[in-house]
């Protein structure tokens, strides 16, 4: 058995570290209890588009919405046969900020659910925004602004981006407002996006430190909870706008996270490995089929057939032996170590899943 060195430079392979992030504000460490988005999603209709709409008989849920619009337009289109090409049904998506009022605008996002080859140029039509609970919220039409290109001929298309859906912004205005009086809060909830009961623990530290007295207190890893009577101030917004800013060092699991199709692999600063020994290499398997084609010789009977030639080969490539990576005191330690078996990205990810199976790598592993 060999050991291997420790000094190969780890982005060569991929691997991808975190930096050090040092204090984090709060603000970006947690949810505020009420202070949150709703989601709207509506059923439109894009006009103007320069042939490249909805089939109508393969969409007949867009001729059923532009009989409707037209119909409630006064125009009468019963027993028609209308056929356009510059019209696709879509579905209309968007997030209603928190505390927006009637009047403000918000963004779209408008996706084709027919066969519509693109939406570039089209027009969105008024559509109403519902929320979970059915109730028009937004009301949304505008210009899409569409993030792809189509270019086709008669025997060729090339296809950049997403051409089937866009954005418009600012194109919906608000109609109705959420009911929800966030001034009456005689407790707010701060949900850590990523639970840990040590970063937990410090929030409530440092929003006791700076109240100068229990305000703050933790209820499990994901949740501190503030005592709004306790702060002495005029409001939840204020106490909000107080604590917003201060600053936590978060504390995480160590995580390795892999993404299979890319050969992407981060890799925590707290991941550890024990002392293992690697073995590594490829068989490949090659098949070749090469059929011959035999004819009977001239003017003699018989009938001209195709007779099957296959060439199979087996190649076992040489790998990188059994080398042994030591156990490693700090994540430097543990890239270069991996890195020295001089292996590909993607077989790095299958390394590092026998290295998990067998109980020497300390971090939770997590494949895309």
């Amino acid at each position: 058995m060999k050991t291997l060195p420790l000094a190969l430079c780890f982005l060569a392979l991929g691997l991808v570290t975190p930096a050090y992030a040092g204090p984090i504000r709060i603000k970006d460490l947690v949810e505020f209890d009420g202070v949150r988005a709703n989601d709207l999603v509506g059923y439109g209709l894009v006009v103007g588009l320069n042939g490249t709409g909805d089939g109508i008989r393969n969409s007949p849920f867009t001729e059923e919405i532009l009989s409707n619009l037209l119909e409630r337009l006064g125009v009468n289109v019963t027993g028609e046969q209308f056929q356009p090409k510059n019209v696709a049904a879509v579905f209309v998506t968007a997030s209603l900020p928190p505390f927006s009022r009637a009047g403000g605008r918000i963004d779209v996002t408008v996706s084709a659910i027919g066969d519509a080859k693109s939406l570039l140029g089209g027009t969105l039509i008024m559509t109403p925004l519902n929320g979970a609970d059915g109730e028009i919220y937004a009301v949304a039409q505008g210009s899409i602004i569409a993030g792809g290109i189509v270019a086709e001929g008669d025997a060729a298309r090339v296809t950049q981006g997403v051409p089937t859906a866009g954005v418009i912004p600012g194109g919906a205005h608000v109609e109705q407002e959420v009911s929800f009086d966030f001034t009456q809060l005689r407790s707010i909830r701060l949900a850590l996006r990523s639970p840990d009961f040590t970063t937990a623990e410090r929030i409530e530290k440092v929003i006791n430190r700076e109240f100068g007295s229990h305000v703050a207190r933790m209820e499990d890893s994901g949740t501190v909870s503030l005592n709004m009577d306790a702060t002495h101030l005029n409001s939840p917004a204020h106490v909000i706008a107080r604590l917003e800013n201060l600053e936590v060092e978060p504390e995480s699991r160590a995580r390795v996270v892999v993404d299979q199709r890319s050969g992407t692999i981060v890799m925590d600063e707290d991941v550890r490995i024990s002392r293992v020994a690697i073995a590594q290499g490829n068989l490949t398997l090659r098949i070749d089929e090469t059929p011959m084609v035999v004819q009977p010789n001239p003017f003699a009977e018989g009938e001209t057939v195709v007779v099957p030639r296959t060439s199979a080969d087996i190649q076992t490539a040489p790998g990188t032996g059994l080398a042994e990576v030591k156990g490693s005191a700090n994540l430097s330690e543990v890239v270069a170590g991996l890195n020295a078996l001089g292996v590909a990205p993607h077989d790095m990810i299958d390394i590092l899943k026998s290295i998990n199976a067998a109980g020497a790598l300390h971090a939770e592993f997590v494949v895309n």
